[in-house]
């Protein structure tokens, strides 16, 4: 009888067996023959399917390039193409770190090589487009049309932002999402200061969020973009001790006179003044204090960045660039590509509170261990590339990865359009905020 039911249990067994593997649901490759298994593989945080479809406005060059060589601006000029696309200007000093505007279009007029490694491409028929950039160089004309903001100059800029707001409205493509899907960046505090708001669905590109309404701006729906660095990449940094290399431990130099949360820069520097291997230094941004400022930050171990009008400044991206551990005290900072970078395995944040409390910050930093101090180091030479804006592009570039930070927000932007169309009220979760 036991013989009888202990068939019949095995019968049983094999034929849930056999369903099981042959809808699916069991792989007995996993259980007797392991070897024979794929080995998995890790997914990159870098990895990315094919390039994003991007279609460009063919905007007069007085919207952009026109600014870069004013003779070049008149309405009779040939289109800007790869081959006449200017160069950006060496001599343009601290104009350099809001040029973002200028290396996004600038890598999509580019066509070489094909589609390897670029996160982005140009398309002819807008019908095919995933997102459409609008190139106005916003940030280069408020710092070349009136920069202080009371010349007479400054209506170029607001007649500029009015011309390019009614191309837009008569854009199908630009009606047919409300502007969710169009890119747009805004790298400047004051960049289209004077139409700003008209532009609150878009997707904008921006170094923080210090000057935009929460209405208008935000993290959710826009792109953060880092400062193009104005001193020079350490390209020649390993010597055989890096930390010892570094006699200054502490680096700062630049304007200590800010708004809002820069205040605080004022305040440091009484609590950092007189002590030896700390460098605080009031400066402006010349072409020879840069020169001075590469040397101070690939000489020191930590580099200081303090808010400044806004939550962010480029003097980080110059510490990254330098390979010196960058030193971060901003309460309401953003920073770029976060969702792919982790900024604790290479940057140390501080609090404003505790940065005020005569001697803690440099003994934190004194007791900081070198061998940590190392991998940071390490890993700054590692990402750096990430931070660097170039032409042509290359693979994982700054511009890349910005092309790659819109294509993360298109999701949604397409349920934010989605739902548009069929809401019959008001957003109730707008109305919510």
């Amino acid at each position: 009888m036991y013989g009888k039911a202990a068939i019949c249990i095995s019968f049983v067994i094999l034929f849930l067996i056999s369903c099981s593997i042959y809808v699916g649901t069991v792989d007995l490759r996993s259980y007797f023959f392991p070897l024979l298994q794929s080995p998995t593989v890790p997914r990159s945080l870098c990895a990315s399917a094919r390039p994003l479809r991007v279609y460009m406005y063919d905007l007069p060059r007085r919207f952009h390039v026109g600014m870069l060589d004013r003779r070049s601006s008149s309405e009779g000029a040939a289109p800007v193409t790869a081959e006449n696309f200017p160069p950006w200007p060496s001599n343009s000093g601290i104009k350099t770190q809001h040029s973002v505007e200028y290396w996004l279009m600038a890598s999509l007029l580019y066509g070489g090589d094909g589609e390897e490694g670029r996160e982005a491409v140009r398309v002819s028929d807008p019908e095919t487009a995933e997102a459409f950039f609008v190139p106005f160089f916003s940030s280069l004309s408020f710092n070349t049309h009136g920069h202080n903001m009371t010349d007479p100059e400054t209506e170029v800029d607001r007649r500029l932002q009015v011309e390019l707001l009614e191309f837009l409205r008569k854009s199908e493509y630009y009606q047919r999402s409300g502007g969710r899907d169009h890119v747009i960046p805004m790298t400047h505090p004051n960049a289209f200061r004077f139409l700003r708001q008209e532009l609150n669905a878009s997707l904008l590109v921006v170094v923080d969020f210090g000057r935009y309404p929460r209405n208008m701006s935000s993290l959710s729906k826009d792109v953060v973009a880092p400062y193009v660095h104005v001193v020079d990449s350490f390209t020649d940094d390993d010597p055989l001790d890096p930390y010892e290399s570094r006699n200054t431990l502490l680096f700062f130099r630049g304007n200590t006179i800010r708004k809002d949360q820069g205040r605080i820069r004022i305040k440091l520097a009484k609590i950092l003044s007189g002590i030896d291997d700390v460098h605080y230094e009031k400066s402006g941004a010349t072409p020879k204090n840069i020169i001075v400022s590469t040397e101070g930050m690939r000489s020191s171990k930590f580099c200081l960045h303090p808010a400044g009008d806004t939550p962010s400044s480029c003097r980080l991206f110059d510490a990254i660039v330098s390979h010196c551990v960058p030193v971060i005290v901003s309460d309401k900072i953003e920073l770029p590509y976060e969702d792919e970078i982790d900024y604790t395995e290479f940057s140390i944040f501080f609090s404003m509170k505790e940065v005020l409390e005569p001697g803690y910050l440099v003994n934190e930093l004194r007791r900081f261990p070198k061998d940590r101090w190392l991998e940071m180091w390490k890993r700054l030479k590692s990402v750096s590339h990430h931070f660097e804006f170039q032409y042509p592009p290359k693979k994982e570039d700054a511009v890349n990865m910005l092309w790659r930070q819109v294509k993360h927000k298109l999701p949604g932007v397409q349920l934010a359009l989605h739902r548009s169309r069929r809401l019959k009220v008001p957003d109730w979760w707008q109305r919510r905020r």
